[in-house]
């Protein structure tokens, strides 16, 4: 039997992502060059891929959010999916802690028509989260930012949030490592004892998905608020 190496299994899993966002996802000059600009920004490669970001939208619609919160904003590409398929009275509250990426979001999203309805605040998220409690309910939360402070995040999506709510957490499984238990990475051990709190929060009902694709082996949590 032969073997097929970690690198390619990455190219197949991209090849994929490529067949599947042809055929399923539209093409966009704008959020095309969103990911051209972050790109020669030097921004890391860390936006969600075309058909992660359709499922984004995909969640928007279905929940019927009004108002969603973003923790991680990047060069807004997956906020922009998220703002476009809001109604036209929703709005989006994305949080940056970088200054450059921010600044970067704030272009592409100026470029994209949408600063009427999205929010862009800069500085750590840690900070900024409970000046938002005069905006809450949020029907929709995705986190997606630095992984050690989940938790945190977490705590704060539950004080914003209200029943029907839906939270969505990004790169939970990490190339398999959140089921390492001595795993010596902050980002692995924020996710699981981020997984872990979320087992053990009554007003949440859950699952996690594993995906693998053109951003390699990875997956998200979905947690509902029920009460």
């Amino acid at each position: 039997m032969s073997q097929v190496s970690p690198e390619q299994y990455a190219e197949k899993w991209t090849e994929v992502d490529r067949y599947l966002v042809s055929h399923l996802v539209e093409s966009d000059p704008v959020l095309e060059q969103v990911l051209i600009n972050n790109h020669q920004a030097g921004l890391p490669a860390h936006d969600v891929a075309p058909n992660q970001g359709k499922l984004l939208a995909m969640f928007v619609q279905m929940t019927g959010a009004q108002k969603v919160l973003e923790i991680g904003t990047l060069g807004a590409y997956s906020t922009l999916w998220m703002a476009r398929a809001l109604p036209a009275s929703g709005c989006v509250v994305t949080l940056e802690a970088d200054p450059h990426h921010a600044r970067v979001a704030q272009a592409n999203i100026e470029l994209a028509g949408l600063q009427d309805k999205i929010t862009l605040h800069t500085g750590a998220a840690s900070d900024t989260l409970p000046s938002l409690t005069t905006q809450a309910p949020f029907d929709l939360i995705f986190i997606d930012a630095d992984k050690p402070s989940n938790p945190l995040y977490l705590e704060w999506a539950l004080k914003l949030s209200k029943p029907g709510t839906l939270i969505i957490g990004d790169n939970v499984v990490r190339d398999g490592e959140v089921a390492n238990p001595h795993s010596d990475d902050a980002r692995v051990q924020g996710v699981r004892r981020f997984i872990e709190m979320i087992e053990k929060e009554p007003r949440l009902s859950a699952t996690a998905l594993q995906t693998v694709g053109s951003k390699g082996w990875d997956g998200f949590v979905l947690a509902r608020v029920t009460g």
